[in-house]
C-alpha cells in the first residue's frame, strides 16, 4: 500500500527547532518528494523538495531556516526546521511525485495526513 506517514510535529517556542519525518511505503521510491504546510485560512505551500538523486529545492521562505534530507535505505523523508516563527505555525504535509510510465509525474500526486507545528511567540 502507498503510504506518506508525517511525524514529529508539536510545539514549540520562536527560536526553536523540530525535526519532522515522513515514512514513504510503496512499490517503487518516489522520483521526488517535498514537504508542504497549510495555515488555516491560507493556500498550501510548497516548502521544499528532493530528487531520488539528490537535487533540492527551496522556497525563499524557508530557505537558510529549513532543510529537507532522506534516507533512502530507510525510505524516510526529513524536514529539520530551525529559528521557528510563529508564522511558521500550519499543519505540514509530505508529498510524493511517483513515476509513471518510466517518467515522473509533473504534479505531487499523493500526501500524507499531515502533522501539526504550532509556534507560539
Amino acid at each position: 500500500q502507498e503510504r506518506l506517514v508525517e511525524s514529529g510535529g508539536g510545539s514549540v517556542q520562536a527560536g526553536g527547532s523540530l525535526r519532522l519525518s515522513c515514512a514513504v511505503s510503496g512499490e517503487t521510491y518516489p522520483c521526488r518528494l517535498g514537504w508542504y504546510r497549510q495555515a488555516p485560512g491560507k493556500e498550501r505551500e510548497r516548502l521544499a523538495s528532493i530528487t531520488s538523486s539528490g537535487d533540492i529545492i527551496y522556497q525563499d521562505s524557508v530557505e537558510g531556516r529549513f532543510t529537507i534530507s532522506q534516507d533512502k535505505p530507510k525510505r524516510t523523508l526529513y524536514l529539520q526546521m530551525n529559528s521557528l516563527r510563529p508564522e511558521d505555525t500550519a499543519m505540514y504535509y509530505c508529498a510524493a511525485r511517483d513515476a509513471s510510465m518510466g517518467l515522473c509525474r509533473r504534479d505531487f500526486n499523493r500526501f500524507g495526513q499531515g502533522t501539526q507545528v504550532t509556534v507560539s511567540s
